[in-house]
């Protein structure tokens, strides 16, 4: 380790528990800045995610934040929307953050609901010209929920249908979010706070910081990672480019609109030379067409260099989830493209763990079964029409 690095671990106050620990946070970690140790996560998918959320809520006893793209009309988002009238009539503070494209689909009859019963709502950058904050190229990615300050949740999951099992009436998307408790709770909630004031939300007390909080048993290296400030609109890329180079075994990446940088693509590469194995899994068919035809045109790229690209044969593959070496994991909002770099508010939390990291890999073997790959084959039996789209697609990619 560099005197660099001591440093900035005896600054930080950082004492794990192993020196297991302390040699995966210093190999694979960027950055001690804002890395908590003494957390638990729990990674939820498939059924898990909304009753655990739902349940959350309907516990809270002080204050419910909520923040999210979308939050639909549907059962699933109306549920939420009734969840929170709930609390708020019991006298819980409680805060929304919707986006204004990703909530259009919410009708002003349940955004006024909440409002009459005291829920305090921000729309984030409204769509209409004439009102503050108007900006219609960046949007409020993000999906934050932090109850009591105390248990948070965060993941890639919207409040809709889509993600309700096709067997409980939804759209059965798969993607994957996770529970927090301990320390790195309340960064969660201080990067909510800080969105909230920049839309125009009342001021409200800070939440307590991390360093004042208690450590968990668990004792899991965690951090969140945000966005928000212009400084470090890189800051969630450059964590994964930090992964991805450190890399000793394996990259195993699930996202959900897959188009990376040069960089991050150099970074694949390289770990292919140096013997790891690479693999992503992607949509196999995408609600955004314009991206999956973009893919497809980059895809050879990766098969190339000997990074496989497993396209997902079931409904939509909407997770953004990293593991590598299983020891560093990361879920989130962040997709590895073009407009999460640069214009969405993203938030993701980095995990350094090994039983963590266990279950993200095994995971990633049921999933790849769920999978076809992509060969160059696959690319020269397209149609000469199909191949001039993925072309076109690919070359809008930075507005995409």
């Amino acid at each position: 380790m560099t005197d660099r690095r001591e440093a900035q671990l005896a600054r930080a106050d950082y004492t794990p528990a192993t020196t297991t620990l302390l040699a995966a946070i210093t190999h694979y970690a960027r950055s001690l800045y804002r890395l908590r140790r003494g957390n638990e996560v729990t990674v939820l998918r498939g059924d898990e995610p909304f009753p655990a959320m739902l349940a959350a809520i309907a516990a809270a006893k002080r204050s419910v934040v909520l923040e999210t793209y979308i939050i639909e009309d549907d059962v699933s988002g109306l549920k939420f929307v009734a969840a929170l009238i709930e609390r708020a009539e019991a006298g819980v503070d409680v805060r929304l953050i919707f986006d204004a494209i990703g909530g259009f689909g919410l009708d002003a009859v349940h955004v006024e609901r909440m409002r009459r019963a005291g829920v305090k709502v921000v729309e984030y950058h409204p769509i209409a010209p004439w009102r503050a904050r108007f900006n219609l190229s960046h949007r409020d990615h993000r999906k934050i929920l932090v109850v009591d300050d105390e248990i948070g949740f965060t993941g890639g999951i919207n409040l809709s249908d889509d993600y309700v099992p096709v067997s409980a009436g939804g759209r059965g998307w798969h993607d994957v979010h996770c529970a927090l408790r301990g320390p790195v709770v309340a960064d969660l909630a201080r990067i909510f706070r800080r969105t909230w004031i920049a839309e125009g939300g009342d001021p409200y007390p800070a939440p307590e910081r991390a360093e004042d909080r208690p450590n968990l048993p668990a004792n899991i290296a965690a951090r969140v990672v945000d966005n928000s400030r212009r400084k470090r609109r890189g800051a969630i890329r450059r964590a994964y480019l930090a992964a991805i180079n450190a890399a000793r075994r394996t990259v195993l990446i699930e996202n959900a609109y897959f188009l990376p940088d040069r960089a991050i693509r150099r970074a694949m590469a390289r770990a292919v030379s140096r013997g790891c194995e690479i693999a992503v899994i992607v949509p196999g068919r995408s609600d955004v067409r314009a991206v999956e035809y973009a893919g497809l045109y980059i895809y050879r790229w990766f098969v190339r260099r000997g990074i496989r690209i497993l396209r997902w044969t079931g409904p939509m593959m909407h997770a953004k989830t990293a593991v590598v070496d299983g020891m560093w994991s990361t879920i989130g909002s962040y997709n590895l493209d073009a407009r999460s770099l640069r214009y969405n508010l993203e938030v993701i939390v980095e995990i350094i763990d090994a039983d963590v990291g266990a279950e993200m890999e095994a995971q990633f073997r049921v999933d790849e079964r769920m999978t076809t790959p992509f060969a160059l084959a696959t690319w020269e039996s397209f149609a000469w029409w199909r191949k001039a789209l993925a072309w076109l697609a690919f070359r809008f990619r930075s507005w995409l």
